[in-house]
């Protein structure tokens, strides 16, 4: 199956712009993946789709304001980073002195004009150096940061730092969107852009679908924007135990998201369909023809034309049936990418 052919046209303005005003207020595609039915419902009656016993697993990585913008030292030229992964170990600061500094893997803009030995300064409310240690592949680059003041340099990124919104989001980003492009549960900083569909839930949604008898259990899945290396992952004992125990017992697994399924999935794939406690790192790619062992739904935002988002989507549920709900989301207007809509699979 080739790439085109998970292809659609969407109307440019239907890529959200803006959350919804309330995050259980997104409208929700329900599509049942054995008959292909198509319901249209809102988020807030998620607990009615779902049922007692059901195990609901959500992703806690937590975002962090990854997008830095500064100038060159000292020609001043105006310089973009995007945070992608701290590297191992600690390195002394330049000064010698008792400050420390972080290695990052970034990708730089203007990154042509950017080689080793290449300085950076970062400021507003902080004020951060960095040195361009090396080239890396894709167009990143090994980057060392320090705090002028010596503070840690996550405090730093914190207070000066952008959210990193996706480029089809077409404004600056805003000080709201700290909180609405981060789940309520996210607690596990390590992320560059936002496991979007657990976006739609709400303490109160949280509340409700735990009355209805639905567990739900936590993993961390660090998620990068630009996919090109393994992402990491952690499940505890805990979530291990839960999901294993519901698979015992018959009962469903919905994750919440395609990185939720992706870590769920390839850590069962390596241990005979089992969960088990650990971290580690994945860049599975699920493809149709790919044999679920854990999750039998998925709440999951509407993705790009020809994306690997798309194609996961499409191996749960069917490449037709997908492609047709996508059509019918369409007609009925439906708000698509990281603060649209939602879709449920059954």
């Amino acid at each position: 199956m080739l790439v085109r052919d998970f292809d659609f046209a969407l109307p440019p303005d239907l890529i959200a712009q803006e959350p919804a005003g309330d995050r259980s207020a997104a409208r929700l595609l329900c599509l049942d993946r054995v008959t292909g039915q198509i319901e249209h419902r809102v988020v807030a009656d998620l607990p009615e789709k779902l049922r007692n016993g059901d195990c609901l697993v959500v992703n806690n990585t937590r975002v962090f304001p990854a997008r830095l913008l500064g100038r060159r030292v000292p020609s001043g030229g105006a310089v973009e980073c995007l945070l992608v992964a701290r590297m191992p170990g600690e390195t002394d600061g330049p000064s010698g002195g008792s400050d420390r500094s972080e290695r990052w893997e970034a990708l730089m803009h203007p990154g042509q004009r950017l080689g080793p030995g290449s300085r950076v300064i970062f400021d507003g409310a902080a004020v951060l150096h960095g040195e361009i240690l090396a080239r890396r592949f894709h167009g990143r680059r090994e980057l060392r940061l320090w705090a002028e003041d010596g503070s840690p340099v996550d405090q730093a990124v914190d207070a000066i730092g952008h959210v990193p919104l996706p480029p089809y989001i077409k404004r600056p980003d805003r000080t709201d969107d700290r909180d609405r492009y981060q789940t309520v549960f996210a607690r596990e900083r390590g992320s560059v852009a936002a496991p979007t569909a657990g976006l739609h839930l709400s303490p109160p949604l949280l509340a409700a679908l735990r009355a209805r008898g639905v567990l739900v259990v936590e993993i961390t899945l660090h998620v990068e924007e630009h996919r090109l290396e393994a992402e990491r992952y952690h499940i505890d004992a805990t979530a291990a135990s839960a999901v294993n125990l519901a698979l015992d017992e018959g009962r469903r697994v919905v994750a919440v998201g395609t990185t939720t399924t992706r870590a769920l999935e390839a850590v069962a794939r390596a241990n005979e369909g089992r969960l088990i406690e650990g971290s580690g790192a994945t860049d599975l790619f699920i493809s149709e023809g790919f044999r679920f062992r854990v999750i039998g739904g998925l709440l999951t935002n509407f993705h790009l034309p020809q994306s690997s988002l798309l194609m996961l989507v499409s191996a749960f549920a069917g490449r037709e049936r997908v492609l047709a709900a996508y059509q019918a989301a369409i007609a009925e207007r439906y708000r698509f990418y990281s603060y649209g809509d939602a879709m449920l699979v059954l």
